[in-house]
Parts: structure tokens; sequence; C-alpha cells
């Protein structure tokens, strides 16, 4: 590797070296707090190297690119984990997380993440996702003391390894069809009179089952709801916005140039997010425990990003992009309230731990709700914008039914994110006494608040900057 493809990978570097510094550094300096500062610190840093350095050449090794898309991405994953890291002080001596370990772990997951978003190749798409997923099944089970955390790390490594499975089969058939692993050599190699070659296919429906798992599209998604409840809620926020994110932001390199191979993939694409969309949208009305509801919504939510990838072009991938973003603030947001409220590292689960607390903590429950609402895509938040795009691409490019049927969900979705908020303003009375959490929670969960709620009310910006780092 060349010096300039080293300054190139720079963002990504200083997250996996500070990570390993700060997992050196656990061992002789176990001081949870200046650790997990300093874990902050060094995701800033990457986020503004990968936003402030151009780098001197286009693609490294060519595994990943290195342009304006795989920065923008490396930018959000560096501030999603400084973000992680600043909800986690007051949660982790609660449940005794390992000083150095933990902010480690999530630098490492930020860096997987990175890498996983500027994929340019087969090779690259395998390396990023398997590195960060090899983090998360530690993160998620990282409370040892909890036996639903266990499980849940048990789930999602058994899920793991079948989408591993799946990738690598995947990849195997589409190298043995078109003799390479370059997204751009690959896409022109599969095409045979204009449709796509019968093993190609194949691996491409291997790779979207892949990516399923990781996701949770329907029929993938069995592993989330007992993730999501068995996760330590800071996990969950990293896993349930990141992690998906990073898949869904390769998934949209990986189809730029796919041409009319798209055609092929429709049918499989469709009945994804349809499926989703509904079995998300159906589950997610029967749940009690918020952080079920939470994972349920987000397999909904998974099949409105596909809807996006269906749609195709320059719109249907800028409507990717921008939900992703929106997406990711509004969870993180939720969790963070959750996280905020935990005492002694116990965050309210169930809706009966919400009763009164829009009286007793009216910011931070109001916060809940508006974190709530933009998932539920009401205006004037962000994810009213986003979900608008997302129909908006579909419906441009004639894929009308999918794009009711996601209309139809949303508005069904009003009651499931509703009851939580009514819950918290309907009396006064409490069952549960919750923590006032502290500066670094209050910090996240401002900066999410004012990030939706721009969004929502002047979004020009955002989608200016997502044509300009689109890829051609």
């Amino acid at each position: 590797m060349s010096g300039a493809e080293l300054i190139a990978l720079l963002p990504v570097l200083i997250l996996a070296l500070g990570a390993t510094a700060l997992l050196m550094a656990g061992a002789w300096w176990p001081r949870r707090n200046t650790l997990i500062g300093t874990g902050v610190a060094i995701a800033l840093l990457a986020a503004l190297t990968a936003g402030g350095c151009p780098p001197p050449v286009a693609e490294v090794s060519g595994m990943f690119s290195s342009g304006p898309y795989a920065r923008f991405f490396t930018i959000l994953w560096s501030l999603l984990a400084a973000m992680t890291l600043l909800l986690s002080p007051r949660y982790g001596r609660a449940r005794r997380f390992p000083a150095g370990e933990y902010p480690a772990l999530v630098l490492f997951a930020a860096a997987g993440m990175a890498l996983l978003s500027s994929a340019s190749s087969l090779v690259g798409l395998l390396v990023g996702l398997e590195s960060f997923t090899l983090v998360l099944y530690i993160l998620i089970a990282i409370d040892k003391t909890c036996p639903r955390g266990t499980e849940a790390g048990l789930k999602y490594l058994v899920m793991g390894i079948v989408a591993t499975g799946l990738l690598g089969f995947g990849i195997a058939l589409i190298y043995a069809t078109t003799g390479t692993f370059h997204f751009a050599e690959m896409h022109q190699a599969l095409l045979e009179g204009g449709k796509l070659r019968p093993l190609g296919l194949l691996g491409w429906a291997l790779i979207l089952c892949a990516a399923g798992f990781k996701v949770s599209l329907v029929p993938f998604h069995l592993w989330t709801p007992d993730v999501y409840q068995g996760a330590p809620a800071p996990v969950t926020a990293l896993l349930s916005t990141g992690s998906k994110g990073a898949v869904f932001a390769a998934l949209v390199a990986l189809m730029i140039g796919i041409g009319r191979g798209l055609e092929a993939l429709a049918p499989l694409l469709w009945a994804l997010a349809a499926a989703s969309i509904i079995l998300g949208t159906l589950c997610a009305l029967r749940q009690d425990n918020i952080k079920r509801m939470l994972a349920y919504s987000s397999v909904a939510h998974m099949g409105y990003v596909t809807i996006g990838l269906l749609a195709g072009g320059e719109t249907g991938r800028s409507a990717v992009i921008f939900y992703l973003v929106v997406y990711t603030l509004s969870n993180l947001g939720a969790f963070g309230v959750l996280t905020a409220f935990a005492i002694q590292g116990e965050e309210p689960q169930n809706y009966k731990d919400l009763r009164g607390l829009g009286y007793h903590h009216p910011r931070r429950g109001s916060a809940l709700a508006f974190f709530l609402l933009s998932l539920a895509g009401i205006p004037p938040t962000a994810g009213f914008i986003a979900k608008f795009n997302i129909f908006h691409a579909a419906i441009k490019t004639d894929h009308l039914g999918i794009a009711l049927l996601g209309i139809l969900a949303s508005l069904v979705s009003l009651y499931y994110y509703l009851r939580p908020v009514i819950v918290m303003f309907l009396t006064r009375e409490r069952d549960l006494c919750l923590d006032r959490g502290s500066a670094s929670e209050h910090t996240v969960l401002g900066v999410c608040l004012l990030a939706v709620l721009l969004l929502g009310i002047y979004p020009g910006p955002l989608f200016d900057l997502i044509a300009l780092i689109l890829p051609s």
C-alpha cells in the first residue's frame, strides 16, 4: 500500500489505531470516564480529518473508495460513535462495562462501518461488513451479568454466521460469472443481451438475502426484537442505526451502474420491501415493550429504504441517503432518551414504566415524543421529508403499488408511535423512579432534536450535499 493510499485511509486509521490505544490503556489505566472521553475525541478527530483532508487517490487497493461519498459516511459514523460514547458513561458505570474495551469496540465498529460504506469491490464489501459485525457480537453481550444480553448476543451471532455464508456464496457466484470483484467491471460482465446472467442473478439474490439479515428485512428479521431488548440501550442505538445504514450505503454504491439488471432484481426488492413494511407494522401494533416496538418498526423502516433502492436512479439513491441520515438521528435520539432515563443501568422498557414522564420529566418526555413522531413521519419533523421523498421516488418510477402500501403503513404506524406518547402525558402518576440523566446525555438529545427539526424545516442543504457526493 502506497503512502497516498494510507493518507486516503487516514480517518479509518485514526479510528482503528485510536481504538487499539484505548484497548491498551484500559489495561493499565482503567478510568472509565477518561477513556470514554478520549474515545469521543478520537471519533471527532476522525470526522474532522474525513471532512477537511482531501484524499490524494480515488481508491485504496482496488477495494475501497476514498471519494466524497465515502467521506460523507465516514463523518456520519464517526459522529454516531462519538454520540454513542457520550450516552455511555453513567450507563456503563452502572452496568460495569470494561473501561478500555467498551470505547475501543465502539470505535472499531465505526471504522468497520466506514469501510463498508466506502467499499468499491465485493472483497471490500465482505471485509467491511465482517469487521463491524464481529465487534457488535461482543458489544451486544458486553454485560456479562445480564442473561438477556447473553441470549441476544448468541442470537445475533447465529444469524450473522448465516448471513456471512450467504454473502460468501453470492460473491463466489458473481466472481465465477464475471471474473472480477470490482463493482464497475462486474456490472458490465453480468449483463448479456441486456439481461442478467442466470448465475449472476442467483449471486445477486444471495447478496440481497445476506443484506436482509443485517438490516432486518422480512423474512430475515427474527433476531431483531430479542436483540434490541437484550442489548444495552447505547449499543442498541448503535446497532439500529449505523450497522443498518452502512449496509444500505454499500448497497447504493453496489447498485450504481447495474442498469437494466435492476429490472431482474425488481421483483425480489419489491417482495422484501412489501413483506417488511406489512409484517413490521402489524407486529409493532401488538407490542407493550418500547424497545421491541422500535425493533419491529425498524423492520418497516428498512422496507421503506428498500423502496428507494427499487426506485433506483439519482432520485431513489438521494432519497435513500437522506432517509438514512434522518433515521439515524431519530432512532439515536429515541434510544438516547431511554438511556438518559436508566437508573442503575435499567432503562424503562414497558409502556407502564413511562407513565407520567411527560409531567415529571417534561424535556426528555417531549424529546421522546418528538423522535417518535419523526419516525412516524409527521411534519414538521425530518421524518416526514424522508418518507415523502421515498414515496415520490417510487411514484416517479411507476412503482405506485408499493408507494401506496408504504403510505398506508405510515398512517397505521401512528397508532403504535402515539401509544407511548399518550402514556407519558395521560396521567401525572408514575410507577417507576427514573434518573435525571447527565449533561453528556442531554447534549446528545439536544443535538439530535435540533438536527431533526432543522432537516424537517429546511432540508435543502442536505439534499444539495447528497447531490454532490453521489457516485456516478
